[in-house]
């Protein structure tokens, strides 16, 4: 079974409303079992247009990626991430198949 994905792209404009999106996400991200694969950081800009932080999450597969942004906890955080800026999210399910040169 593959796993499930966040792919977040955020331009933080509110330190503060972050910082409490942060703390609120951290209850939802822990119930789901979420991990982080990438969180903020140095990035390259190959092509497009960027965000200023980036952060994937790993959950165990895609229907635990959708059941944590549905739930209540995340929900409550959310209320936050909206006055935070400009966010862009994506919930994708992982790929398991054969891979290049296999």
């Amino acid at each position: 079974m593959a796993k499930g994905y966040w792919i977040a792209r955020v331009d933080v404009d509110n330190e503060e409303e972050y910082a409490r999106y942060r703390a609120l996400n951290a209850v939802a991200f822990a119930k789901y079992g979420a991990k982080f694969v990438v969180r903020g950081g140095e990035y390259k800009l190959a092509r497009g247009e960027g965000r200023k932080h980036n952060v994937v999450l790993e959950f165990k597969d895609e229907a635990t990626a959708r059941a944590c942004y549905a739930s209540p906890e995340y929900q409550e955080a959310v209320k936050h991430l909206a006055q935070v800026g400009k966010v862009d999210l994506v919930i994708i399910g992982g790929y398991d198949g054969a891979q290049p040169g296999e």
